[in-house]
């Protein structure tokens, strides 16, 4: 019998697209013969775990926690992307989600790439996620991660539809008196989709080309040269107010901001995050 080594079963993973267990499985039951594990796995079609990798996997669900930590609260979500909303709210789908996220909580991990690389029992997480991929069928994989910290946490999960699983997961951090109402704001991170907490906080590219396009806009619209820099910082006010939290006008009562509900009960928001199922880089 053949010494059944990592560089062997690297070997048989690379050539057939197998997961970890599923290789050390057919080496074990095939003695080491690299041959025979690889006809061990095509009977049991595991091999299509590899070949399912091209397929895009847009569908899938949000899980989410907040766990106390030493500087008041954390914030988690993760993204486990399917092919099908068929597989995505499944049980045992909505369940493996959940432990991929009990492991980047317990791995601290601030990035996609260190979830991926936490541990999931015996093997990592990517090696969890190559297993999934065998047992539920499809393309499987771990999309979006966000992480708020704050002295106060609080998650929305939405869903669309009672028997789908979280879709929409929106994360903000406050300080304690911004407690009182961290759950209107994060309803209105869901549904607003705001990209960044303060003005402050837009890139200066992004202000320099909205700028630019708000400029050229006013020209080509024959606005007199002399009223165009008006005009554009009135253009660059109303994009603040769409995509700055903060100034978003608040979907229950427009008559004020969502910055006005912080300063009503003396309170602020530190940080937030919105994840949305499909919604993350291309594959």
């Amino acid at each position: 019998m053949a010494a059944i080594t990592a560089a062997l079963i690297k070997q048989v993973r690379e050539e057939t697209g197998a997961g970890m267990m599923d290789v050390k499985k057919a080496l074990t039951e095939a003695e080491g013969d690299v041959a025979r594990a690889k006809e061990i796995i095509r009977a049991k079609g595991i091999q299509a775990a590899g070949k399912r990798e091209g397929r895009k996997a847009q569908e899938g669900t949000i899980a989410s926690k907040v766990v106390e930590s030493a500087n008041g609260q954390t914030g988690y979500a993760v993204e486990l992307n399917s092919e099908t909303d068929f597989v995505a709210k499944t049980p045992k789908f909505v369940e493996f989600a959940d432990s991929v996220l009990e492991d980047a909580v317990k791995a601290e991990a601030a990035s996609v790439d260190e979830v991926l690389a936490a541990a999931s029992g015996d093997a990592t997480v990517k090696e969890a996620v190559e297993e999934a991929a065998a047992l539920f069928g499809e393309h499987v994989k771990v999309g979006q991660f966000a992480k708020v910290e704050g002295p106060h946490v609080e998650i929305y999960a939405h869903k669309k539809s009672a028997e789908m699983p979280p879709s929409i997961v929106a994360m903000i951090a406050t300080d304690e008196a911004g407690a009182a109402v961290a759950h209107e704001a994060a309803l209105q991170i869901s549904a607003m989709g705001a990209q960044w907490l303060t003005r402050e906080d837009v890139p200066a590219d992004v202000v320099e080309s909205e700028r630019r396009v708000a400029t050229e806009k006013s020209l080509a619209e024959g606005k007199p040269e002399k009223i165009v820099p008006k005009i554009v910082e009135g253009r660059l006010n109303a994009f603040y107010k769409e995509n700055v939290l903060l100034e978003q006008s608040y979907v229950k009562d427009p008559s004020k901001t969502v910055g006005d509900l912080f300063k009503e009960v003396g309170g602020a928001a530190v940080a937030f995050a919105r994840v949305e199922v499909g919604k993350g880089e291309a594959e």
